[in-house]
């Protein structure tokens, strides 16, 4: 006969829910209501509470609200005996050294670390990437309450300067600074006004492109719209009011324009938005030519266009144009019309869902099933190899530069924690160079992918996680967790709260549905 036991957490767990099932009513502070009514296409819209849209940071009324609610959750929350030790278990789960992949710009390494329970990752920079190196730069300084983030770091080619962003209270706004990576020290440059923009260095690391809007008038940072977004061209050492206006649209306010320098350093690669699809325009100018015009490549919103790279006047796109899945084609700008554009990288039948170029090759990143299979092509089209994982799992990273031998990825699974590896780009083979050590053992969990039918008889992935010594009879405590929308897949990946569940005897369940993005664009949009 097989017994079931509880450990300390799990039976505290259980007193805590017993404990909010029993305790009485909350007293809410009282919420004032005020006369506000709205009118849209006829229909009247009552909006009482629309004084809570102020600014908390400006508004003394919306500020006493909110200190007034958390006192009220906190003070219920405290004073259950129960919530301690179920607090002590996380914490523990909790506390372990994080990381992410290596990536390499010149002779030096970067990457992220976290202690454990640090509230922002702390950028390092090493000499090789299995050394620890010395600390770049630490987010966690700028503020003690932990409110000042960094937004974004871009890197000269030579590795010698970063650029980064700094965002503060949450704010979507960035304000962005260099770093001498060698000395630790900032420049005196500063950039701001920046928002929704990524930073793209010259070859000649003497500047970058990057998007803003037009500075807000004072007092309406925070609620007033941003239209007209910009790309500029800063030069090193010079102020941000002589930044040079490199590309703009005045009949679009709501286009958005990022930008790309080639990593031949001879191209300008401007990307347009319009809204949250992945549907693009693209242009590009030669830098190599003084005084070069802006040439259009792509003019309809209609597909996703993401540049790769470049073969001098070839570029690269991931696209899905005619392969809701993604394939990867060939424009030659010299003769650009679609006509003469080239698939390298046909349509599979799984979801394309990044492309770099490393060692001169396409590495691939696929989903099959709602979990990670990177394929290998080269410059051809043709297949060289697929990456061995060791489970089903979550793969990411393979970053890197076209002359890189090496890349870098990290690994995780429901029952594995992040794992970070090398890998061999002429060889093939994986190394690991560390692994979070975390108070969760990993041999004695297992992962299972079941598939089911929905009503109108599509097949639906759901992965299982549980002990080793749990049988699945039906009677066991299942915590199930399903998403679907917007294009994002839910794949398998480690969860410091769901690792307790799985301590405790639990079965974590993790459906993927329709409107994610598992199975491309015909799966996303059923």
């Amino acid at each position: 006969m097989r017994r079931s036991t509880l450990t300390p957490a799990a039976g505290a767990l259980v007193l805590l829910c017993a404990g909010l099932a029993q305790a009485g009513p909350v007293q809410y502070p009282k919420t004032q209501t005020i006369d506000q009514t709205d009118e849209f296409f006829g229909t009247k819209v009552d909006d009482r509470y629309r004084w809570l849209e102020d600014d908390v940071r400006q508004s003394s009324q919306v500020k006493e609200w909110v200190t007034a609610q958390n006192k009220v959750t906190f003070d219920y929350l405290e004073s259950l005996p129960e919530r301690e030790p179920v607090r002590k278990e996380l914490t523990k789960l909790w506390n372990y050294e994080k990381f992410s992949s290596p990536f390499r710009h010149g002779d030096h390494y970067f990457y992220y670390r976290n202690d454990g329970l640090q509230n922002q990752f702390v950028l390092h920079v090493a000499d090789a990437s299995d050394q620890p190196g010395r600390v770049l730069l630490d987010p966690n300084t700028w503020s003690k309450e932990g409110t000042v983030a960094m937004s974004g770091t871009a890197f000269t080619d030579d590795g010698k300067f970063m650029a980064y962003g700094i965002a503060k209270a949450g704010s979507d706004w960035s304000e962005w600074r260099v770093r001498d990576v060698a000395t630790g020290q900032d420049l005196p440059d500063l950039v701001q006004w920046v928002k929704f923009s990524n930073t793209a260095w010259t070859k000649d690391a003497k500047g970058f492109f990057y998007s803003r809007f037009d500075e807000p008038k004072k007092g309406q940072e925070f609620q007033a719209l941003n239209h007209f977004q910009k790309v500029y061209y800063h030069a090193l050492g010079i102020d941000q009011s002589k930044d040079v206006l490199v590309f703009e649209n005045k009949n679009e306010p709501e286009w958005g324009f990022g930008a790309e320098v080639s990593e031949d350093g001879q191209w300008l690669v401007i990307t347009t938005s319009k809204g949250t699809d992945n549907k693009y325009r693209v242009d590009y100018k030669s830098l190599a030519s003084p005084g070069a015009k802006f040439v259009n490549l792509i003019d309809k919103f209609e597909y996703d266009y993401s540049f790769i790279g470049n073969d001098g006047p070839v570029f690269f796109f991931f696209t899905d144009s005619d392969a809701p899945r993604g394939r990867v084609i060939a424009i030659d700008t010299t003769n650009p019309a679609p006509a003469n554009w080239k698939t390298v990288v046909p349509q599979a039948n799984e979801v394309l869902r990044s492309v770099n170029i490393v060692n001169n090759q396409f590495v691939c990143s696929y989903l099959k099933d709602a979990t990670t299979q990177v394929r290998i092509f080269d410059k051809n089209g043709l297949a060289v190899r697929d990456v061995e994982f060791p489970a089903l799992g979550t793969a990411s990273g393979f970053g890197g530069r076209s002359h890189h031998t090496e890349t870098f990825y990290s690994f995780s699974s429901f029952a594995v924690p992040h794992s970070i590896y090398r890998y061999d780009m002429t060889t093939g083979k994986s190394e690991l160079l560390r692994r979070a050590e975390v108070d969760f053992n990993p041999d004695d969990y297992r992962t299972i992918q079941v598939f089911f039918q929905s009503k109108d008889h599509t097949k639906i992935p759901m992965f299982l996680t549980f002990r080793n010594d749990i049988e699945l009879n039906g009677q066991n405590p299942v915590l199930l967790y399903g998403y679907g929308g917007f294009n994002i897949p839910i794949t398998p990946g480690f969860s410091n709260t769901n690792a307790m569940w799985l301590k405790m005897g639990g079965v974590y369940a993790s459906v993927c549905l329709r409107g994610g993005g598992e199975y491309g664009k015909d799966w996303h949009e059923a």
